[in-house]
C-alpha cells in the first residue's frame, strides 16, 4: 500500500489529522518556528518553541520531538523536526536538508494514518522537497511480518502549501517516491522470492502498467545470441538468467539515453565463495537493476522529451557442478573474450554483455549503475556512490545530476595504467587485476573496454549506498535504499529537449 499525497491550504492548527509535522530552527533564545509552523507555534501557551526547549531540543538537522497538543490543536500530537539555523540571507532552506528532515519526521509518525505537513513550502521547489522526503520517510517493508497486527502505515499526507506549482511538484514527488520505493522493495525481497525470472516478471508488470516497450531474453535466447557473460554467471544456478530491455520513446525526442543496471539477484561469489559475513546482504546485488527499473517507471510517468532504453542483465551467482570455474574463458556479446580469474567478480561480466548490446540503440549516452565492488565502500563509505566516465564533462554532469536529485556522488578517475593489470595470457582481458589496489577503479577500466570509441559513457558504483546496514537516517530506511534511481531520472531530464 502506497501513501497518498494531497496539497491543501487550510491552517494546520485546525486540521483533522493524527499528527502535524512542523519545522523549527536553532535560535539564540531557543528553537524558533520555521515557515509554515507559526500557526501551530501560536496555538501553544507560551509558544511551541518554549516547550521544545524544555524537551532539550536545539534545532539540529533531523532532530525530532513529539509533543502532545493537549487540545491546543485538533491533531493529538505535533512532530517537530530540526532545520538547523535559518538561512542568514532570508532565502530558502537547502532542499535536501528539508527532504531529510521531512523523512526523519515521518519515521517518527509510525502508527499515524493521516499526517499533515506544515513544513516550509512557500515555493514549488520547497513543496516538492518536503513532499518527496515525507513520502520516502513513510516507506515500510512489511512483506514478511507475521504473528500479529501489521504496523499501521501513514496512509495519507496533507501538504500545507499555497505556492504556485505546489500541486505539480507534489505530483512529481509521488512519481519519484513510488519509483524509489519500488527499487527498495525489490532489494528487500528475499532472493528465494526474487530469482531472475521473478525480477524479469516485475519488469514486465511495470511495462504493462506504464506503457513501456519490453523485450525479455531467456536462457535459450541468451545462449543463441552469444551473451557469454550473462550465461556464464548464471550457469551455476537452477534459476536461469534473463536479459530485459525496456524502452521509453517520445515522438519529439532528439536524444537517446541507455541505462544498464546490474541484476545479480543473489551473489554467493560462485566457486570463489564469499565468506559468510559478506554474503547475508547479497540480495542487494541487483540494486543497479532495481534503480534502472525504478527510473524507467518514473520516466514513463514524467514523460520527458527524450528516448530512454533500460537494460537489466539478470542472473544468480551460485556454486554448483555446472558453475563457471576460475580460468574459464567467456565470449562476451560482440566477440571479446574474458578470462574469469575470480567468479566473485561476476557483475562486470553481465554488465559487459548489456553495455555492448546497448550500442545497438544508437545512444548518445550510456550510463551503467551497479553494486560492483567492495572497494567502493573502502574508498567512499556507505552513503556516497562513485562516478567514473570516459569523458570529463559527462562525469561532471552526472555528479551534478546526483546533487540536484539529492543523492551524494563523487567523481573518480579511470587511470590508464590500471588497464595493464587486466591483461590475460589467454584471452582479450581478465575480469580482475593481479593486485588488490584500486579495485573500484580497475572494475571501471574493465567496463570501459566494452564501450565503443566515440560513445559517451558513465559508470556508477553504488555498492555501499544501495543497502543501508546501519540505522535509518533522514528519509533513508534500513535495508534497500533505491540509490541512484532519482539520479538516473535527472540524467534523462537533463538530456531532454524540454
Amino acid at each position: 500500500m502506497s501513501t497518498s499525497l494531497s496539497v491543501i491550504t487550510e491552517s494546520p492548527s485546525s486540521l483533522d489529522a493524527d499528527a502535524v509535522v512542523v519545522g523549527y530552527h536553532s535560535g539564540a533564545d531557543g528553537p524558533e518556528p520555521a515557515s509554515g509552523a507559526h500557526d501551530v507555534d501560536a496555538a501553544f501557551a507560551g509558544g511551541l518553541g518554549r516547550t521544545l526547549a524544555l524537551l532539550g531540543a536545539g534545532g539540529a538537522p533531523e532532530e525530532v520531538r513529539v509533543v502532545p497538543t493537549l487540545g491546543a490543536l485538533k491533531a493529538p500530537v505535533v512532530v517537530a523536526v530540526g532545520l538547523d539555523d535559518a538561512p542568514s540571507d532570508g532565502g530558502e532552506i537547502d532542499p535536501d536538508l528539508l527532504s531529510r528532515a521531512a523523512g526523519a519526521a515521518l519515521r517518527a509518525c509510525e502508527g499515524k494514518a493521516r499526517v499533515a505537513l506544515a513544513l516550509p513550502a512557500g515555493s514549488a521547489g520547497q513543496a516538492g522537497a518536503a513532499a518527496i522526503g515525507a513520502l520516502l520517510g513513510a516507506y515500510s517493508f512489511d512483506r514478511y511480518r507475521t504473528g500479529g497486527e501489521e504496523p499501521q502505515r501513514t496512509e495519507s499526507l496533507l501538504l500545507v502549501s499555497s505556492a504556485d506549482g505546489a500541486a505539480e511538484a507534489a505530483a512529481r514527488a509521488e512519481v519519484l517516491a513510488g519509483s524509489v520505493n519500488l527499487a527498495r522493495d525489490l532489494v528487500n525481497t528475499s532472493p528465494a522470492d526474487l530469482n531472475p525470472e521473478d525480477l524479469a516478471g516485475v519488469a514486465e508488470q511495470v511495462a504493462r502498467d506504464t506503457g513501456l516497450e519490453i523485450e525479455t531474453l531467456d536462457e535459450h535466447a541468451l545462449g543463441d545470441g552469444g551473451y557469454g557473460g550473462i550465461v556464464g554467471v548464471g550457469q551455476g544456478s537452477e534459476n536461469p538468467p534473463r536479459l530485459v530491455r525496456l524502452a521509453y520513446s517520445h515522438p519529439e525526442a532528439e536524444t537517446t539515453i541507455a541505462f544498464v543496471g546490474k541484476g545479480i539477484t543473489f551473489d554467493s561469489g560462485g566457486l570463489s565463495l564469499k565468506p559468510a559475513g559478506s554474503m547475508d546482504w547479497m540480495k542487494s546485488d541487483m540494486g543497479g537493476a532495481a534503480a534502472v527499473l525504478g527510473a524507467m517507471r518514473a520516466i514513463a510517468g514524467l514523460k520527458p522529451v527524450v528516448n530512454v532504453v533500460g537494460y537489466l542483465p539478470i542472473a544468480e551467482n551460485m556454486p554448483s557442478g555446472t558453475a563457471q570455474r576460475p580460468s574459464d574463458v567467456l565470449t562476451i556479446y560482440g566477440g571479446k573474450t574474458v578470462e574469469v580469474l575470480n567468479t566473485d567478480a561476476e557483475g562486470r561480466l553481465v554488465m559487459a554483455d548489456a553495455i555492448v548490446r546497448a550500442h545497438e540503440d544508437g545512444p548518445d549516452l550510456i550510463v551503467d549503475v551497479a553494486t560492483l565492488t567492495g572497494a567502493q565502500l573502502v574508498a567512499l563509505g556507505t552513503r556516497v556512490f562513485a562516478v567514473m566516465a570516459n569523458d570529463d564533462e559527462v562525469r561532471e554532469n552526472v555528479v551534478a545530476a546526483a546533487g540536484l536529485a539529492g543523492e551524494a556522488a563523487w567523481p573518480m578517475p579511470l587511470p590508464e595504467e590500471l588497464r595493464k593489470g587486466l591483461d590475460s595470457s589467454v584471452a582479450d582481458i581478465a575480469n580482475v587485476a593481479g593486485e588488490r589496489w584500486g579495485g573500484m577503479l580497475s572494475a571501471g577500466v574493465f567496463l570501459k573496454e566494452f564501450v565503443a570509441d566515440g560513445v559517451r559513457w558513465a559508470h556508477l558504483d553504488i555498492a555501499g549506498p544501495a543497502f543501508n546496514q546501519g540505522q535509518p537516517y533522514g528519509y533513508t530506511p534500513k535495508g534497500g535504499t533505491g540509490s541512484a534511481t532519482r539520479t538516473l531520472v535527472r540524467i534523462a531530464e537533463a538530456n531532454a529537449k524540454n
